[in-house]
C-alpha cells in the first residue's frame, strides 16, 4: 500500500478549512501550521497555471509532500524520520533530537520547530486544542515509535502525517473529511482501482518540484479555466 492525496484545484475554494481543523485536530500550538494555503506563482511553489499566456490565481493547499525519494529521511542523522510500510513520511518524535537537517533539507518548507513546549505553549495562550474533544493523546505506529502526541516537547522537528491517528484506524485525514468544497482525495496508489489512481490518470495530476526527484504522493490537479 502506498498513501497519497490528490488535491483538485478547480475545487478548492481557499476557506481554509483544512489548515483549521489540521491545527486543531493535531493540537498543534501557537504559530504552528502544518496546512498553509497559498496563491500559485510564488517564488517558494511553482506550478505552472498560466493559460493562453495570461496569468491565473488558484488557491494552492501545501503540506507534507509525503517524498517518495524523501531528503529529509536522508538527512536525518538518528532516523527519527522515516517511511512507514504505507508510505507517511513520520517522525519518531522521542527520537528526534531537533538538529533541524530536515528543515534544511526541505525544498517544500513545510517543516516546523518547536521552540517551546507545546502543552506550555498552548496554556499560555489561552486554549488547549485536542484536550477538550477526546482526541488521542498518544499514538505509536507499530514498532512502538510514538509519531503522535498533542504534547510535543520542546526542541523537536513536527509536520503532517496524514493523520496517522486516524488513517491507522482506516479513516481518511482529517482535512479530507472536513473539506466543504470535496477538493481533497485520499487512498492507495498502489490500488488502480482507487480513487486517487483514477484521478491521477484521468486529470493529468501534477506534483510540486518534480524537477528535484522527491516524488511526492501528494498530487494536484490543475485547474481547467480562469475562476469565476
Amino acid at each position: 500500500m502506498k498513501l497519497g492525496m490528490v488535491i483538485d484545484l478547480d475545487r478548492c475554494i481557499g476557506c481554509r478549512t483544512c489548515a483549521v481543523v489540521c491545527k486543531e485536530h493535531n493540537s498543534q500550538p501557537p504559530g504552528t501550521w502544518w496546512n498553509r494555503v497559498f496563491t500559485p506563482g510564488s517564488k517558494e511553489h511553482q506550478i505552472p497555471l498560466a493559460k493562453d499566456g495570461e496569468a491565473q490565481m488558484y488557491f494552492l493547499p501545501v503540506s507534507c509532500q509525503m517524498c517518495e525519494n524523501a531528503p529529509c529521511e536522508k538527512v536525518c542523522p538518528v532516523g527519527a524520520t522515516y517511511t512507514d510500510e504505507q508510505g507517511r513520511v513520520l517522525v519518531d518524535y522521542e527520537r528526534c533530537i531537533g538538529c533541524r537537517y530536515c528543515m534544511a533539507a526541505c525544498p517544500y518548507g513545510v517543516r516546523q520547530f518547536n521552540w517551546e513546549d507545546a502543552r506550555k505553549a498552548k496554556e499560555k495562550a489561552g486554549y488547549m486544542p485536542g484536550y477538550d474533544y477526546g482526541y488521542p493523546f498518544e499514538h505509536r505506529d507499530k514498532r512502538g515509535r510514538l509519531v503522535y502526541t498533542p504534547d510535543r516537547p520542546k526542541g523537536i522537528v513536527e509536520k503532517c502525517t496524514f493523520c496517522v491517528q486516524y488513517t491507522d484506524k482506516g479513516d481518511p485525514p482529517i482535512c479530507v473529511q472536513a473539506c466543504p468544497a470535496g477538493a481533497r482525495f485520499f487512498g492507495d496508489l498502489d490500488d488502480p482501482r482507487s480513487e486517487v489512481s483514477r484521478l491521477v490518470r484521468q486529470r493529468q495530476a501534477l506534483r510540486l518540484k518534480e524537477e528535484l526527484g522527491t516524488k511526492p504522493k501528494v498530487f494536484y490537479l490543475p485547474p481547467t479555466g480562469p475562476r469565476k
